[in-house]
């Protein structure tokens, strides 16, 4: 059953990105010879028009193969006679189809929730250390760390990432944005991990649950989720976060097979941090991903001419080589972890 869900959550997320291509080249006026979900050998296909639409076997990846894209065209309805506007949009339209599906799961999902968690501060349990150096009932806690807070879930995820027990506040009190420098929190050492955690000693207050309220947290909530591929990269560039930590397809699928066993909604919730990170991964500017052409492409519009294909084709292979050495590695980092 578990399998079953993985191959559909993924399947969901890579039909979605490879949708967004697609729509965009047609409307734009370029031809789309294949439209595939999955990698390897075909399973099943049909040709309507002049795209053949077609599933194959891997649910690891999907693409839009478009006339002229990865090669030579002379055709008027080629990727690259299109304009150059036009293939950025192309471009970019995956990762924004991520970014929407990623929005209205969260928003399905805050309408399941009996009350919205404010960032507001409602009370202190007994003997509360962050009382005691700072934090007042009534803050409303706009940062941590100097990191902007936009939901709840971004406070205890700031706390996680603090290794000291201390931590900066940044509040509005009676109107006024004020500094809480060294907010002190109670601590004790995890058993399972080893790793120090910060007692969360306070409550907030929860907002009632109307459809702007909603809407405004299911955004919230979508740039929060983005947010933190950024803040795992740059915990993985400055050595807080070890690259064995991080998962490939096999620790993904180990994921979504603990969330069925929680229900649907832990699923849905896994669905949409997985899309929203698909759609932020794949516009960083790297070769081979949708972010690297996207670098291509601005330079084009900026210079007036496009750079030689075949030196962007060189420069893409060698990032697809490094993108399969790194799903290799952290695939076997994934398989080391479960045995």
């Amino acid at each position: 059953m578990s399998i079953l869900v993985s191959v559909l959550v993924f399947g969901i997320v890579i039909m979605i990105h490879e949708l967004g291509h697609f729509i965009m080249a047609k409307t734009s006026g370029i031809r789309v010879n294949e439209f595939s979900i999955g990698m390897g050998p075909q399973l099943f296909g049909k040709k309507v028009g002049e795209t053949e639409y077609s599933v194959r076997a891997l649910p690891i990846g999907g693409y839009v193969a478009m006339e002229g894209e990865d090669e030579e065209s002379d055709a008027e309805d080629s990727f690259n006679a299109a304009p150059v506007q036009n293939r950025i949009g192309v471009v970019v339209a995956g990762a924004v189809m991520n970014m929407i599906l990623g929005f209205l799961v969260l928003l399905f999902l805050t309408s399941r929730q009996s009350a919205i968690t404010s960032r507001t501060v409602y009370g202190f349990y007994e003997g509360a250390m962050t009382q005691q150096t700072g934090l007042m009932a009534g803050d409303e806690i706009v940062a941590i760390n100097g990191r902007k807070c936009y939901i709840a879930n971004d406070i205890i995820y700031e706390f996680a990432r603090t290794q000291n027990g201390v931590a900066d506040f940044t509040v509005i009190r009676n109107g006024e944005k004020i500094l809480l420098e060294d907010v002190t929190f109670d601590t004790y050492v995890d058993e399972e991990t080893g790793l120090k955690q910060m007692v969360i000693d306070f409550s907030v207050y929860p907002v009632e649950k109307t459809i702007p309220n909603m809407l405004k947290e299911a955004a919230n909530w979508t740039v929060s989720i983005a947010r933190m591929v950024f803040l795992s990269l740059v915990d993985l560039v400055t050595g807080n976060v070890a690259i064995n930590q991080m998962s490939g397809p096999v620790g993904i699928v180990s994921t979504i097979s603990d969330a069925v066993s929680y229900g649907l909604e832990s699923v849905l919730m896994i669905l949409a941090m997985i899309t929203i990170n698909l759609g932020v991964f794949n516009l960083l500017p790297f070769p081979a991903l949708d972010g690297g052409r996207l670098v291509f492409l601005l330079i084009e519009l900026l210079r007036g001419k496009p750079i030689d294909q075949k030196y962007e084709m060189w420069v893409n292979a060698a990032g697809m080589l490094l993108l399969f050495a790194f799903m290799i590695f952290v695939t076997f980092s994934d398989i080391t972890r479960l045995f």
